[in-house]
């Protein structure tokens, strides 16, 4: 049997371009003579329409677009994701087509209601072992935990969350009735080492159920903030059959092989080689500035580019952005996508060498900005302005110390004294990361472009961070992973990737520069070590302990009472802060966790701000 799947680069309620990603899909499907092909999870909404789903006219609207679909599925078997909605209930269900007509509606068992899951809001489980009628538009259909069958074999399915109930899971049953192909349309969203657990679950399934199993994912960044890696695999018995590249610019990843029944291929364990996190992270955030970019309708980028390592990766990230984008798609539809070059334009750029054209792209997508003050380096305006040349992105230049002096003599004007760094440090810090945001916005403005905020999950754990400043942007590209993670990665990616202009940021130390430079502000003296902080942050919100657990976890990293001191600071820190993190741009998911109060970790704005359990110290 020919089996495939096609991970698809949806968007929530797009219809237009859904329908014709899936069309697509089919007809690939049909082309290469696939008995069976798998789509992702939702593929007709597109997963993320959250709160739409609970409206009465999404479920209608999907099954006519169904009933659209039906007709291109001659030859073939298409299994197809879309809510159903019975009752005032609403099912999430893979449909199986064959030869235009539906077979059935199997319907999701376990919801996802973990970290960034929020289904069984949306959606009702379906009861195992049971099956009923239900009509739709003058049809009577079947939909519940349905067994299918082709060519005598019989099949069934495993719908994402479904397989990694591990006791519980639908396989289980499936096998007692003599299934021997299992199929799995996921939307199972990108964290770095992700694929490993997710390999392991497919193929360890094929080895334990003595099975074939099709696993399918979604496709980039969807619906804002969630990305997919579009992980397609094929296992038969414990053997890789099937896996293919993950995180590609496509909008449609088909890919198919051809599987014995009759002969199948027999246990063996295989290794699998470690992932790389560094090459992870940037392949999932340049795909998924790709999407917002296009899907956002945006022309292009701004940034307010410091010369620090947070900016610096930002300004990396659309460099490389562009680069693998031309790797894998052709110029003709990365300018149509992007609406950055004219038809004539890409006929005279596209015999260019890969680096220049990328440096010509950056130059129409990324405008830069330094906005220094009396109490800027030379070493940052040169870290910055060197790197911008180095990817070929536009670069301003221009200081803010007349804006500042005005706001200051307004207020001292209005109060009656002096501001002065003794007494008035966070204010006199704070107005310098304010006035920067106008300027940049009005860049922003005049482009019709994103504006990059630059803000790591470290800085919004502490609040470390100006709301209305450094904050300001529209959407956080960063937000999701710590800042020890990005230092080393952009040591990386001068290394790993050749981006030399990288040299300059990565011999300075993180400083905010907005103390007066004979003050040598650093972040760390700030705050403490990053890579303490980031252990804390696991611990306590990660792993969910107490302040007395963390201390106990940490003991003998640093002298007992220093430590405290470092927990104390990161915990009110932390509780004092909600209210920015309620504010942050929205951000991707990147790693296992994030500290995003709309998708991963709830927490109150106000609270006793642990005083107690800090007390225990």
């Amino acid at each position: 049997m020919k089996l495939a799947g096609a991970a698809l680069n949806q968007t929530p309620l797009d219809w237009d371009n859904n329908l014709r990603n899936i069309k697509t899909a089919v007809e690939q499907a049909k082309e290469q003579n696939v008995d069976i092909l798998c789509l992702p999870e939702m593929s007709i909404p597109g997963y993320g329409c959250e709160d739409l789903f609970l409206s009465e006219w999404v479920s209608v609207e999907c099954f006519e677009r169904l009933l659209e679909i039906k007709e291109w599925c001659e030859g073939v078997i298409v299994c197809v994701g879309l809510p159903v909605r019975l009752n005032n209930t609403t099912y999430n269900c893979a449909c199986v087509i064959k030869d235009k007509q539906i077979l059935g509606f199997t319907a999701k068992q376990f919801l996802a209601n973990d970290g960034v899951h929020y289904e069984p809001r949306w959606f009702s489980s379906w009861v195992p072992n049971t099956i009923e009628e239900f009509e739709a538009l003058g049809q009577t259909y079947l939909i519940g935990d349905i067994i299918y069958e082709h060519k005598g074999i019989k099949f069934a399915f495993e719908i994402c969350e479904d397989a990694w109930r591990n006791a519980n899971r639908p396989a289980y049953r499936h096998i007692e009735k003599g299934v021997e192909l299992i199929i799995n349309p996921s939307a199972s969203h990108f964290a770095m080492s992700k694929t490993d657990v997710r390999y392991h679950l497919v193929v360890d399934a094929s080895r334990e159920f003595d099975c074939t199993y099709l696993y399918v994912n979604l496709l980039g960044n969807e619906a804002g903030k969630m990305i997919y890696d579009g992980e397609i695999i094929i296992a038969q018995n414990g053997n890789l059959v099937l896996r293919n590249q993950l995180l590609s610019f496509k909008s449609i990843d088909f890919e198919c092989a051809e599987v014995s029944f009759e002969t199948p291929l027999q246990p063996v364990e295989l290794d699998l080689l470690p992932v790389d996190e560094n090459v992870e992270f940037i392949s999932a955030i340049s795909l998924a500035l790709f999407d917002y970019l296009r899907k956002s309708r945006s022309r292009g980028f701004v940034l307010s580019l410091s010369g620090g390592a947070d900016s610096s990766l930002c300004a990396v990230a659309v460099a490389e952005m562009v680069r693998r984008a031309l790797e894998e798609i052709s110029l003709e539809e990365f300018a149509q996508k992007t609406n950055c070059l004219s038809p004539e334009e890409v006929a005279e750029y596209k015999q260019l060498p890969i680096n220049e054209l990328r440096n010509l792209l950056v130059g129409r997508l990324l405008v830069t900005a330094y906005q220094g003050t009396i109490n800027s380096s030379d070493d940052t305006y040169r870290s910055a302005e060197e790197l911008a040349k180095s990817i070929g992105a536009v670069f301003y230049n221009w200081t803010i110390d007349e804006e500042v002096k005005s706001y200051r003599g307004k207020i001292e004007h209005a109060i009656g004294r002096n501001l002065t760094w003794e007494n008035d440090d966070i204010t006199l810090q704070n107005i310098q990361a304010r006035v920067r945001a106008p300027g940049i916005w009005m860049i922003a403005n005049l482009k019709n472009s994103l504006l990059l905020a630059t803000s790591n999950r470290s800085e919004a754990s502490v609040g470390y961070a100006t709301m209305d400043g450094d904050t300001a942007g529209s959407i956080s590209p960063i937000a999701g992973v710590d800042k020890a993670f990005i230092r080393q990665w952009l040591v990386w990616a001068q290394l790993q990737l050749g981006y030399e202009g990288l040299h300059y940021v990565n011999n300075l130390q993180p400083s905010a520069e907005l103390r007066p430079l004979e003050n040598t502000q650093t972040d760390e003296e700030d705050l403490m070590p990053y890579p303490l902080l980031n252990q804390i942050e696991r611990l306590a919100f990660y792993e969910r302990i107490a302040p007395k657990q963390v201390f106990e976890k940490l003991k003998g990293t640093y002298p007992d009472e220093q430590l405290k001191q470092f927990i104390k600071r990161f915990y009110s820190l932390w509780s004092r802060n909600q209210w920015k993190r309620e504010r942050y741009a929205p951000a991707f998911h990147l790693d296992d966790y994030n500290v995003d109060p709309r998708s991963w970790l709830r927490f109150p704005i106000l609270s006793g701000g642990f005083r107690e359990e800090l007390s225990e110290l």
